[in-house]
């Protein structure tokens, strides 16, 4: 996949009713890696990848084309990209269309992400709890937010986190004044995505999401969570309906987390 593939690709993605614009397609792929598939010069297939240090992966953004779907096209495209990440344990967000090409590469269930989106909603003030506080991310504060990403990950995310904050509002929330968590807001697709978002626990969470969505009321916002998270209901709550839900499938041994740092929603469902 080059830079020239783009506009074709993000024509793929919308005849799927994905909401990436091909500057969220740049972005991902300015991070990453892809490849195409080609029907007498069309692109009518796509699929990419981003590693994260030595030993991990995720691979997103896997579409055929519904008119030459049944050829064997994804599989392909799957076993390019996985011989490419060679031994490395490799996450990805599989459809129910997808799970049984996933399943027979040797990719196994863990859990699910449920997305939320919306922009009438209202979302009462946060209820912090003493000597917690919620304040603008600085430039001294990316050691920590590489450091709360790899311990709620496992992964080292070092660079698709770089890549996240340049022109990006963030905020970061403090305990007897350490940071414990942050929170990036992101433009993408029909407006904006909460994520990635990593806080200690589930009130920490709550902090972090009500600063973005009490301040962007009317906004078009999209927040993706893991099911397990608890946070589905809460957001159904305030106006954000869950419309979608994938499942969360591996292949390799999960990394190690800290259960200190949860990471409670994602950058997008590609990049997972």
């Amino acid at each position: 996949m080059t830079p020239q593939d783009l506009v074709a690709a993000q024509a793929l993605s919308s005849e799927q009713k994905w909401a990436h614009r091909v500057e969220d397609w740049d972005m991902m792929l300015s991070v990453g890696f892809g490849y195409v598939a080609e029907d007498d010069g069309e692109v009518v297939g796509t699929a990419m990848a981003w590693r994260f240090g030595g030993d991990a992966a995720a691979i997103g953004m896997v579409i055929v084309a519904p008119k030459v779907q049944g050829r064997g096209i994804g599989r392909q495209l799957m076993e390019v990209m996985l011989a490419d990440l060679g031994d490395r344990t490799v996450r990805l967000n599989a459809t129910d269309v997808g799970l049984p090409l996933y399943r027979k590469l040797g990719f196994v269930e863990y859990g699910a992400i449920v997305q939320h989106q919306g922009a009438a909603f209202s979302v009462p003030m946060a209820d912090l709890i003493p000597d917690e506080r919620v304040r603008p991310l600085g430039s001294k504060d990316m050691d920590t937010l590489r450091s709360l990403t790899l311990r709620a990950s496992g992964m080292n995310r070092d660079a698709l986190l770089d890549a996240l904050v340049v022109g990006t509002p963030g905020i970061v929330l403090t305990r007897d004044h350490d940071p414990v968590g942050f929170s990036l807001f992101r433009r993408f697709g029909r407006g904006y995505v909460v994520g990635p978002t990593i806080a200690p626990d589930i009130g920490g969470a709550k902090a972090l999401i009500s600063h973005w969505l009490g301040s962007n009321s009317g906004i078009f916002c999209r927040i993706d969570v893991p099911e397990e998270s608890g946070l589905a209901p809460w957001l159904d709550s305030l106006g954000l309906p869950c419309v979608g839900r994938v499942i969360r499938m591996v292949r390799g041994p999960m990394p190690p987390v800290d259960p200190t740092a949860t990471v409670f929603t994602l950058t997008t469902q590609a990049l997972g």
